[in-house]
């Protein structure tokens, strides 16, 4: 999975010497939280409806509202833009794109090739490709239990799941909070099987074994 099978690839962009009203009709018209600035197809900046709403109240604080709404016509995008914008690549793993937004507490990420924008990737575009990565809206069973840390143990629980009647949605695993040896796995299953016999076997073979009945 990678960025190109997720980013918004319409993207809306504005000047550096476009008036902050533009920005401001742009992202209410589009329903849009962030703008590339793009000055002859190369980018130079970002703005956000949280970069307008922290310069705004700024000026409100000392400006009666005819006077704000002239500044807000006069003041152009470079003078709120942030400058400094961190970019991905269509070919960049969706999780390293996550793993960049989250670290840097950022809401998304330009998507860049041959410095050119050809698309954007937000929170919501991460969260569409979370959705469907993990299959939840198919519903099915959500299985969660650590498994020892060694070549063959998550197919040892799939073995068990098959068994069942069940098949494999999803299978997803992780080191983080799981204990010393272990690694945590999250299986998602569909179909129809033999809910009670599983869930029996499962927990009598491992222990904290968790399960949610699709």
């Amino acid at each position: 999975m990678f960025v190109s099978d997720w980013m918004t690839r319409k993207v809306f962009t504005v000047a550096p010497d476009d008036g902050i009203s533009d920005a401001i009709r742009l992202l209410k018209e589009k329903k849009i939280k962030h703008i590339p600035v793009v000055r002859e197809n190369r980018l130079k900046g970002i703005i956000s409806d949280r970069d307008i709403k922290e310069f705004s109240p700024s000026a409100a604080s000392t400006l009666d509202v005819y006077e704000l709404h002239y500044l807000l016509a006069k003041t152009k995008v470079k003078e709120v833009m942030k400058s400094k914008v961190r970019t991905t690549s269509p070919d960049t793993p969706i999780e390293e794109a996550a793993r960049i937004m989250h670290d840097f507490s950022i809401g998304c990420l330009p998507v860049m090739e041959d410095d050119r924008i050809v698309g954007i990737i937000s929170d919501r575009d991460i969260f569409h490709a979370l959705v469907d990565i993990t299959g939840v809206r198919h519903g099915g069973h959500r299985i969660f239990m650590p498994v020892p840390d060694r070549s063959g143990s998550v197919k040892d629980v799939a073995d068990i799941i098959r068994k069942h009647g069940f098949q494999l949605q999803s299978i997803l695993t992780s080191y983080e909070k799981a204990k010393e040896g272990y690694r945590n796995i999250v299986i998602r299953t569909s179909g129809k099987g033999q809910f009670g016999a599983m869930k029996a076997e499962l927990q009598g073979t491992y222990q904290d074994v968790r399960i949610k009945k699709g």
